[in-house]
């Protein structure tokens, strides 16, 4: 049963609005880029185009739904499962995946792009540029044999997540709420006996009770197993004296992304030294990269000016210092300096909602410390959403 007190009551969000505004980012997305029609295959996209996430994991491995987006024509949606609400038509669907193609994949690709030729008819255009998303080459090939320019959309869809609404930051604050409600629940049941994945199941039970989803990775570690950093849970059980590292890369209430990192210690006794040492040491450098975001700096300039991690800890630093958080973990991803640089740079902007990373543990040590921030970038400079 649900308690009082595990709930948090959503907030007041016009959806309408929320809607129309998604949809309209990446229509002009797709005018910035020249692009006529938008195919869309992620189970993200197709949540931020028309709010549809029915079998959203199994769309992510086994793609069945899809969907037509074009500047000014009817938006269609092919394979759906369930509600439809956002969408003008409902069809069904070509096989996009072995599961349902088998070796007839080529032969429903060519399909596929006759389906295509034909919703260019209907929106009054003979040909054009079409953006995919992660599809088989199949379906890329029978496009460019029917004489379509193939593009990613990917870059559609992700340049238009970048901004968000009020509504939007609406919907992170109470995603960041609910996880860090699971997160104290978390903490309040760390004891020496209690496994690492019972420790999760309370995290996910908190998020699924608020119509959350899922978590893209089941980051909490403990003991040993926190150092190297990206150790999932297991039945390891916790002991006294141990860290306990939980990571929520939650896609919450709403469909919206709670990513915050949190490192505990289970007790009886008080934490060593060194383990004190490690988590001042992360939280020096969430401080000092968090006060370096503001609107205008390029992600370049960031990456040269982050904390100056010592170099005992970057064979097992985090894999980077700061990305995207929206929907999901979103572009863009910075690396710190001494690792490979991204191949691209661009400048934070309002609107943009990030993390700032940190993982201190040396190579060869028992311990490491995780920790992580949600902010919002401003016009001013930045809000903190995460407590």
């Amino acid at each position: 049963m649900m308690l009082a007190r595990d709930f948090i009551a959503p907030p007041a969000i016009d959806f309408q609005r929320l809607r129309h505004y998604r949809l309209e980012r990446i229509r002009a997305q797709m005018r910035k880029d020249a692009v006529d029609v938008l195919i869309l295959t992620s189970p993200i996209s197709l949540r931020y185009a028309v709010d549809f996430r029915t079998y959203a994991l199994f769309n992510a491995h086994i793609p069945t739904t899809y969907l037509f987006v074009s500047v000014d024509g009817p938006v269609i949606l092919f394979g759906a499962y369930g509600p439809t609400p956002m969408v003008d038509i409902a069809r069904a669907g070509r096989a996009i995946s072995f599961f349902d193609g088998g070796d007839a994949l080529s032969e429903q690709a060519v399909l596929l792009a006759e389906d295509v030729a034909e919703y260019f008819s209907e929106i009054g255009l003979s040909g054009g540029r079409v953006a995919i998303e992660y599809v088989n080459p199949s379906i890329t090939q029978a496009m460019m044999e029917k004489g379509f320019d193939v593009v990613d959309g990917v870059r559609v869809t992700e340049r238009a997540r970048m901004i968000k609404s009020e509504e939007e930051i609406g919907c992170i604050r109470y995603a960041v709420d609910v996880a860090e409600l699971g997160m104290g629940r978390v903490a309040d049941a760390i004891r020496p006996g209690v496994s690492e994945v019972e420790l999760l199941a309370l995290f996910n039970y908190i998020n699924i009770a608020h119509d959350g989803d899922w978590q893209d990775g089941r980051m909490l570690s403990s003991g040993p197993r926190i150092n190297p950093w990206c150790q999932e849970a297991s039945l390891a059980k916790i002991e006294a004296g141990d860290l306990v590292g939980l990571d929520t890369d939650m896609i919450g209430p709403f469909g919206y992304f709670a990513d915050i990192s949190r490192t505990f210690f289970c007790g009886p006794g008080r934490p060593s030294n060194r383990q004190r040492h490690l988590y001042r040491l992360a939280m020096d450098e969430v401080e000092h990269n968090r006060a370096l975001v503001r609107a205008g700096l390029r992600f370049s300039d960031f990456a040269k000016q982050a904390y100056p991690v010592d170099p005992e800890f970057h064979e097992n630093a985090y894999t980077c210092i700061s990305h995207g958080a929206g929907m999901c973990d979103e572009y863009p991803r910075i690396n710190p300096i001494f690792r490979n640089p991204a191949p691209f740079d661009g400048c934070f902007e309002a609107g943009m909602v990030v993390t700032v990373e940190s993982y201190m543990g040396a190579v060869g040590e028992r311990d490491g410390v995780k920790l992580e921030q949600q902010i919002l970038v401003t016009e001013t400079g930045i809000e903190l959403l995460s407590e």
